[in-house]
């Protein structure tokens, strides 16, 4: 019982994601499957997984496979991609932090449009000039144990006896075993206007 409550109160925090305001407002409605050079100049917010990352100096430059985002602006776990995108931010963002495998949502223009090839296959590139980027806390597993209210069952009056109290087990018949994934909260919040808040005024 104390299980269940426990796992309870947790998925009912989790269910309360923050939702970063760098990444809310109105953006493109354009994806990166769809982006071509009519696309470039337009303002995007994409999400999905890191493929890779690379350092080039004063930037790193991520390939994401997209994602669509939930209402909580995080990448769904899903079987299916929008394409892929490369996402640049200046400065240099650690590729162990920054892993394969991690979940991104970023902001920013759509600056060109790159030709590159997945194995054999010709593939473009949508490239954004990142604002904002967030990289999400690690999905986590727990189960949860559905109809258990009590691993033993109290009878007030025993079988047939209005003297006599037992207490018998349930069994596992009674109840059922439920995977579930925690939503995540952001991990890191990467923004224009947080590096400009600590470092020097533009002049």
């Amino acid at each position: 019982m104390r299980l269940l409550a426990v796992l309870t109160l947790t998925l009912a925090v989790a269910s309360c994601t923050t939702v970063p305001e760098q990444i809310q407002g109105e953006f493109s409605s354009v994806s990166p499957r769809m982006a071509g050079t009519a696309s470039i100049g337009s303002s995007v917010r994409w999400g999905g997984l890191i493929l890779s990352a690379s350092n080039l100096g004063d930037r790193t430059c991520f390939e994401v496979l997209s994602r669509q985002l939930d209402r909580y602006l995080r990448p769904e776990q899903e079987d299916f991609s929008n394409g892929r995108f490369i996402a640049c931010k200046d400065g240099f963002q650690d590729p162990v932090v920054f892993g394969k495998g991690r979940e991104i949502t970023v902001t920013g223009v759509i600056r060109n449009i790159r030709v590159g090839k997945v194995e054999e296959f010709s593939f473009q590139y949508p490239v954004v000039d990142v604002d904002n980027l967030v990289l999400w806390e690690k999905r986590r597993q727990v189960v949860v144990y559905r109809g258990f209210h009590s691993p033993w069952f109290y009878d007030p009056w025993g079988f047939h006896h209005p003297y006599w109290r037992y207490r018998y087990p349930m069994g596992s018949t009674h109840g059922w075993a439920e995977p579930r994934t925690l939503l995540p909260d952001p991990s890191v919040v990467n923004s224009e206007d947080a590096a400009e808040s600590d470092g020097a005024k533009p002049q």
